[in-house]
């Protein structure tokens, strides 16, 4: 059995005008805000369940199969054909979160059963992750992909937005149980706009009439061919690095970062809110750009002038005295991070073989997800040891060495957009 076959894109068709790419969009929206439902209602269940310390090890376990599995999932989209993971995955988490729900209203929640809960939705977000990522190529054209990730990051501004007080609502009026068959609800409607999905075949079995026949190949050969296509290109594999050290330098900054900053320099919880939010309008505007426009030229230049000019704030957010001015130089950033997150993202599927794109993926997924994370405690300590300006400082020098690296490649420096 094949992938459901479309021809390609039509040049020029915009893909906020495609229903195609509006149903894979939808679908996304769906599982997103399922997602952050699911999240708050696994951890007010563990609260009810077991003491502080057993809610956060029911939180972190989904962390464990996502960074153990997470390069085989790029392997088995790649295999298999990432539609096929992403309505498996939908499926799986659908029942898995009705089943709690029906669970908890008839017998009040356990340490082991949320455990068991949070250990296969990490297990099935290894395998989602990777697919939903090399779909974008396979249902619009190459010069819509950057469209497409404005899109796509706009909708995960929407559901951070959306999901946390629907969450709230569904568990003041009925408690986890309800907000669980939220979210199990939810994935039914990205299942139903999944399965309505038509996707377009590689290149490779367009030529071959829809099939094309391939070597046997273990799974091992499959996922170190991978890691060596990303080693060998001369643009995927600079972006990759790239990518890694400016989420490795980022990411625990947003999360822990700014909330160490804040108590720090005595601003409070109010502090971190007004700097996130700043942020968050920064990088939405960012993606509303990208979304509008659709292609950026010189983009391969463009997002290292917007990588340099991210890393210089994060330095600057960590040296200013006063509130107010964080919060300006949290939107610039939000804006200048965001932009060459699009960029990145639009460059690699642009540039890497569609063959390829499910373990390229989950590589860079991987590195946020998995790898990041775990640089929380060192943040912690870091800042206890020598303060948040100081901190930020590192983190600047850290993520301003991925646009060096980018630098360094003239493949990077001149990379350009296909046209839409």
């Amino acid at each position: 059995m094949t992938e459901p076959r479309v021809e390609p894109v039509a040049p020029g068709k915009a893909a906020h005008r495609d229903p195609n790419v509006l149903r894979w969009l939808g679908a996304y929206a769906a599982s997103l805000v399922g997602d952050t439902i699911y999240f708050l209602a696994l951890g007010w269940a563990a609260s009810q369940a077991g003491r502080p310390a057993e809610v956060g090890m029911i939180m972190a376990m989904g962390a464990i199969p996502r960074a153990v599995l997470m390069l085989g999932g790029g392997v088995i989209a790649d295999r298999i054909g990432p539609r096929r993971i992403v309505i498996g995955s939908d499926l799986v988490r659908c029942a898995v979160i009705i089943g709690i729900a029906v669970t908890l209203m008839v017998t009040g929640p356990a340490v082991w059963l949320l455990v068991v809960v949070a250990l296969v939705f990490g297990a099935v977000d290894a395998l989602f992750l990777p697919a939903v990522g090399a779909l974008p190529p396979r249902i619009t054209g190459p010069g819509q992909l950057v469209r497409v990730q404005g899109m796509k990051a706009l909708t995960s501004r929407f559901g951070g937005i959306v999901g946390a007080p629907v969450a709230g609502l569904a568990m003041g009026l009925g408690g986890p149980a309800a907000a669980f068959a939220v979210a199990g609800g939810l994935f039914a409607v990205s299942l139903v706009l999944l399965l309505a999905l038509r996707v377009a075949p590689l290149p490779e079995e367009a030529e071959a009439g829809g099939t094309v026949a391939k070597q046997p190949r273990s799974v091992w050969g499959d996922l170190t061919g991978g890691l060596g296509y990303i080693r060998r290109h001369r643009l995927i594999g600079p972006l990759v690095l790239s990518n890694v050290l400016f989420e490795l330098g980022g990411i625990p900054l947003l999360n822990v970062g700014l909330v160490l900053l804040s108590m720090e320099r005595g601003w409070g919880a109010p502090g971190v809110a007004w700097m996130l939010g700043a942020f968050s309008v920064g990088a939405a505007s960012s993606a509303m750009l990208l979304t509008v426009r659709g292609r950026v030229a010189r983009a391969g230049t463009v997002r290292l002038v917007a990588l340099m000019g991210g890393s210089v704030l994060v330095g600057v957010l960590g040296a200013v005295p006063a509130l107010g001015w964080a919060v300006a130089v949290a939107a610039p950033m939000g804006f200048l991070v965001a932009l060459s997150g699009g960029l990145t993202a639009g460059l690699i599927q642009t540039s890497a073989d569609p063959a390829y794109l499910g373990r390229v993926t989950s590589v860079t997924s991987l590195v946020s997800l998995g790898f990041a994370p775990l640089m929380y405690p060192v943040m912690g300590l870091a800042v206890d040891l020598w303060g948040a300006g100081a901190v930020f400082a590192g983190c600047a020098v850290v993520c301003g060495s991925a646009a060096v690296v980018g630098v360094t490649y003239g493949e990077v420096r001149g990379a350009e957009l296909p046209v839409g």
